[in-house]
């Protein structure tokens, strides 16, 4: 039997550890550069992740899947200060519509920044507003989606001077993959125990 989206939301509350109120350590005495996504999921029966498409023209990353997100800056206070900043720039979703659940253990990736993912509900049909700046176009997908192992993988992925295990998720034509899927991962973890291995320590440097 299928969890309601309440239980799925109510669990997700109950097992994560709440937001951080303040980063740990101010900007200019960071031990790496800091940035927080919003994992944001729908308040409804059977809640959805919002994801966007990285807009084509961007340096870093085009093209890809990933979270609403960005860099921490001198005025975000905490990691859900970066999130809504970044979230309402972004896709236009005003932090008053954001409700915390939780926060996911912080993700090193292989570019160095610590990333924050901070787990919250948005109103099912949210009034977004893109910037084409950022994103190509933005998307709902069921969260239980990632729990289905048959779309995820862990690929051998080398860079020339090291090889490591990297999460994908295959959906469609699109690929879901690095950090943005090793946070879905860790969110279906906890919200539909789906036990995938990540089969390394993100908490460090790959």
């Amino acid at each position: 039997m299928k969890d309601s989206g309440d239980n799925v939301l109510q669990r997700l509350k109950s097992r994560l550890p709440p937001g951080r109120n303040v980063w740990e350590n101010p900007l200019d005495k960071a031990a790496r550069p800091q940035a927080a996504v919003l994992a944001a999921l729908t308040d409804e029966a059977e809640p959805r992740v919002l994801l966007g498409r990285r807009a084509a023209h961007l340096s870093l990353h085009p093209g890809e899947i990933a979270f609403a997100g960005g860099k921490r800056e001198k005025e975000d206070h905490s990691p859900w200060d970066t999130a809504a900043r970044e979230a309402m720039e972004e896709v236009g979703i005003p932090e008053a519509l954001i409700y915390p659940l939780g926060e996911l253990q912080p993700l090193l990736t292989r570019t160095g920044f610590e990333v924050y993912p901070c787990v919250a509900s948005i109103p099912a049909v949210p009034d977004l507003k893109v910037d084409p700046g950022e994103f190509d176009g933005v998307f709902f997908t069921p969260l239980a989606t990632f729990a289905d192992s048959s779309l995820f993988r862990l690929e051998i992925m080398s860079d020339g001077t090291r090889t490591r295990k990297v999460p994908h998720y295959q959906m469609g034509e699109d690929s879901i993959w690095g950090v943005t899927a090793a946070i879905l991962v860790l969110l279906v973890n906890v919200a539909y125990d789906a036990g995938f291995e990540l089969e390394r320590d993100w908490k460090q440097s790959p």
